[in-house]
C-alpha cells in the first residue's frame, strides 16, 4: 500500500471568532438548529490548533458544546467544556478556558458549531488554518 510520505502543512491562517449566546440544553440537535457557526474548513480542508472560549461577563455552572457538522444530517457533539460560575471583578477574571485538539484536521467545507447551555454570552476563537 502506497503512503504518502511528504509532509503537507496549510497554506493559509485562519483566525475565526464567533460569540454564542443561546442557550441549548440538549445533546442532539437537528441540523444546526440552535447553533452558532464558529469554524469553517477550506475547499481543501483545514487543521485546528487552539480553540479559546472567554465568557463575555458573569457565569453560572454550566456547559459549552462544540459540533461537528458535515453539510448534511445532523451535527455530532465533539466537546464538552464545563463551566463554572464566575461573576468577575478588578481582582478575578472572567472564565475562560482554551485547548489544543491534538492533529485535528476537518475534512473540506466541513464545519465547527458552539452552543452554550445557560442563556450567556461567550466569545468562542478558532485558530488554525486551511490547506
Amino acid at each position: 500500500m502506497a503512503a504518502n510520505t511528504i509532509p503537507i502543512f496549510p497554506s493559509t491562517p485562519s483566525l475565526t471568532s464567533a460569540q454564542v449566546a443561546t442557550g441549548l440544553v440538549g445533546r442532539t440537535v437537528s441540523g444546526v438548529t440552535g447553533l452558532t457557526l464558529i469554524f469553517t474548513a477550506g475547499s481543501n480542508g483545514a487543521r485546528v490548533d487552539t480553540i479559546t472560549i472567554t465568557a463575555a461577563g458573569t457565569t453560572t455552572a454550566g456547559v459549552i458544546r462544540l459540533w461537528y457538522y458535515i453539510g448534511s444530517g445532523n451535527s455530532l457533539l465533539w466537546q464538552e467544556i464545563l463551566v463554572t460560575a464566575v461573576t468577575p471583578s478588578t481582582t478575578l477574571a472572567v472564565w475562560s478556558y482554551e485547548f489544543n485538539p491534538v492533529n485535528w484536521v476537518l475534512p473540506a467545507t466541513t464545519y465547527l458549531y458552539g452552543s452554550t447551555h445557560n442563556t450567556e454570552t461567550f466569545n468562542i476563537h478558532v485558530r488554525g488554518g486551511n490547506y
